[in-house]
């Protein structure tokens, strides 16, 4: 008399998933590797043969992580505007946590650079610049001189002019004396750029003004850290530019952001 065979009870867990996100195959192991089997039985679809055991494998769709990784430029730029205020450039320092904040942004747009060759497509380099944001770390009594030249002075916008035809990159820190009749003054570095590789680009110093000239006997003992705060000698790295933003790493491994200036007040 033929035996009949049933199929398995499907498992309580995979009955309750929808159809549209499972997929089950049925993969046909024999219980013993030893066993030889002289007859060929006709089965029916579903059945297994005697001495094997169904295996089942679920699988489940995939859903999409809408983590940060999937921000667009424009979003992580939206953060980073809103992480740079109040800090004021960061040229009396920031605190770590939102130097952190800042640096995990920056890292998330040179992730995405529309730009990867910027000394090949020169044109998204020139023209005006504003400063928004420097890493450039004044310690000791470096910073002392600095923190004491700010009870006096009041630094305006930061700019940076570049063109491309001459190879000169023009700085201007623009900014008022308290207690004296002295308006838009500013100091003007300018300094010669050369191609280096793809993204990189050498910086030598030209020279440098300060406007008007009775200023000087004010700036000098703290002239070179003003040349510093625009780091006109080295190289520089452009990790990211568009049409809105430049960002660059230079060789003492401080970081750069610039936006674009809708007008050369330079």
């Amino acid at each position: 008399m033929a035996t009949m065979l049933a199929q398995p009870p499907i498992p309580a867990f995979h009955a309750n998933i929808p159809p549209m996100l499972r997929t089950t195959n049925m993969v046909i192991n024999p219980t013993s590797p030893s066993t030889t089997h002289q007859k060929t039985q006709s089965l029916r679809f579903g059945e297994c043969p005697p001495g094997f055991r169904p295996i089942y494998r679920v699988k489940v769709a995939e859903q999409t992580s809408g983590l940060v990784g999937d921000e667009t430029p424009t979003q992580i730029k939206t953060e980073l505007h809103q992480a740079l205020q109040g800090i004021n450039r960061g040229i009396f320092g920031v605190p770590s946590a939102k130097k952190s904040e800042i640096e995990g942004l920056v890292k998330q747009l040179e992730s995405q650079n529309p730009t990867p060759d910027p000394t090949v497509n020169l044109e998204k380099v020139g023209g005006c610049w504003k400063l928004v944001y420097s890493t450039i770390t004044n310690l000791g009594s470096r910073r002392t001189k600095l923190v004491g030249l700010r009870d006096f002075i009041s630094l305006g916008d930061f700019y940076q002019n570049i063109d491309i035809a001459k190879g000169k990159a023009v700085n201007v820190i623009k900014f008022d004396v308290r207690g004296l009749n002295l308006f838009n003054g500013r100091l003007t570095i300018v300094a010669s750029f050369k191609k280096a590789y793809k993204s990189r680009v050498d910086i030598s110093y030209d020279n440098s003004t300060i406007t008007p000239v009775q200023l000087m006997n004010v700036f000098r003992k703290n002239y070179d850290i003003l040349l510093g705060i625009f780091n006109p000698d080295g190289w520089l790295e452009i990790t990211y530019v568009d049409d809105t933003m430049r960002i660059g790493r230079d060789d003492k491994g401080n970081i750069f952001i610039l936006e674009r200036s809708e007008e050369n007040l330079i």
